[in-house]
């Protein structure tokens, strides 16, 4: 003989495998901003670490990125710790100096890429004038201003160097509203040195 299932037969027998997959999705949910807290506090010990003489300072034993300068740019509340390379590894917790261009604070294009919906977000709002500072692992304070903002395919775009000065580049995908991402369309931010910027 076939038993029938009530209606509050089937509701018993779904609870507990809904209860639990609610559990996992709650648990889950918690273990971002988790995660994303411990990853901070790590990169702040990985920079502390660089900033002493540490070389390579890796924020957790198996990252293959560390510390490289520190970005703040007061008038949009950002202090950001900038990571070696800008590779989908190290841009998921920071931004990145792009290998092959200038070190932070060196003559030279140095080229700093984050991605457009978490930390260079902001960039959107940037506006020429605006101070940007780097701090590198010697103690340098190295004061920029932005001069200009350009959208560009990443693809065909250069940027030229001036020898005995440093360019900042601040790049990030565009536009910054889009739903995919990636694209060949970048937000290059322009910052040149100043004197007259203090943090």
């Amino acid at each position: 003989m076939v038993r029938r299932l009530t209606r509050r037969g089937a509701a018993a027998w779904l609870a507990p495998p809904l209860a639990l997959a609610a559990l996992w999705f709650l648990a889950s949910a918690a273990a971002i901003p988790a995660k994303a807290w411990l990853g901070q506090h790590l990169l702040e010990r990985a920079w502390a670490r660089t900033v002493d003489g540490s070389a390579e300072a890796r924020p957790w034993p198996w990252a293959d990125t560390w510390p490289v300068a520190r970005l703040a740019v007061p008038a949009h509340d950002v202090n950001l710790i900038v990571l070696a390379g800008a590779q989908g590894n190290s841009l998921a917790w920071a931004p990145g100096h792009l290998t092959g261009t200038a070190p932070p604070g060196a003559p030279g294009v140095t080229v700093l890429g984050a991605h457009r919906d978490t930390h260079f977000r902001f960039l959107e709002h940037v506006r020429p004038g605006d101070a940007v500072t780097l701090a590198t692992p010697d103690g340098g304070m190295h004061h920029y201003a932005v001069t200009e903002t350009h959208v560009v395919d990443a693809n065909s775009a250069r940027i030229a160097a001036i020898p005995s000065r440093s360019t900042l580049v601040l790049s990030t995908c565009y536009p910054f509203d889009a739903i995919t991402p990636g694209g060949p369309l970048r937000y290059l931010v322009l910052a040149e040195p100043s004197s007259e910027h203090r943090i």
